[in-house]
């Protein structure tokens, strides 16, 4: 914890001098429980932008994918330290899941995740993973669609990065029933891409 509380202010301060950042909505964040924060994904460094733009409250859980792992021990460490936990795609990671779910549900944390799985080399919106809506059934919170969008459609030192918190989508529009329903959650990924294609269109202007 004191590590993140060190980090987070040190970072939102690099962040500003090498890029300028704009956010919208974060009155759209949620204070007093877990909530899950599901983002688009074009630059390795979006979960850095989406963490000093929320800035406040409890260290979240942020489930990002192997490869940031193979860098260097330094890193994974303070990966670790910040909430940063790694996801080994299409290895049916039941552990990562249940552990997120308990620190969501049980310890009021959030947590960021990024749908498409992978990014977009264009910043376009690309097809929707199922496991954020997994965790969103399971811990019963509210889902936070968060697009960020960069000047010209690439992150780009010194450039413009806008980061924008859409309104929360209920929780009860994200269950997916028992047993699980495919048709459910097709309509669950439906409605997330619609929020996140929508934030995009109202906020055009910063492209």
């Amino acid at each position: 914890m004191w590590f993140y509380c060190i980090i987070v202010p040190a970072a939102w301060l690099v962040w500003h001098l090498v890029f300028r950042i704009k956010v919208i909505g974060r009155e759209n964040l949620i204070r007093d429980r877990g909530f899950i924060i599901a983002a688009n994904h074009i630059s390795a460094i979006d979960p850095v932008f989406i963490v000093i733009s929320r800035f406040w409250g409890k260290p979240m859980v942020i489930l990002a994918k192997e490869e940031l792992f193979n860098i260097c021990g330094l890193l994974n460490w303070m990966w670790k330290k910040v909430g940063v936990v790694c996801v080994h795609r299409g290895k049916g990671d039941t552990t990562v899941v249940e552990n997120t779910v308990r620190a969501v549900r049980d310890e009021g944390r959030g947590v960021l995740i990024f749908p498409e799985g992978t990014r977009t080399k264009d910043g376009k919106l690309g097809r929707l993973k199922s496991g954020a809506f997994v965790i969103a059934a399971e811990t019963g919170v509210d889902m936070i669609p968060c697009r960020i969008i960069y000047k010209g459609g690439r992150m780009k030192l010194f450039g413009r990065c806008t980061v924008v918190f859409g309104k929360p989508i209920p929780a009860e529009k994200l269950q997916l029933g028992e047993p699980r329903s495919a048709a459910r959650l097709r309509e669950c990924k439906e409605l997330l891409t619609q929020e996140l294609e929508k934030l995009l269109e109202e906020n055009k202007q910063y492209l």
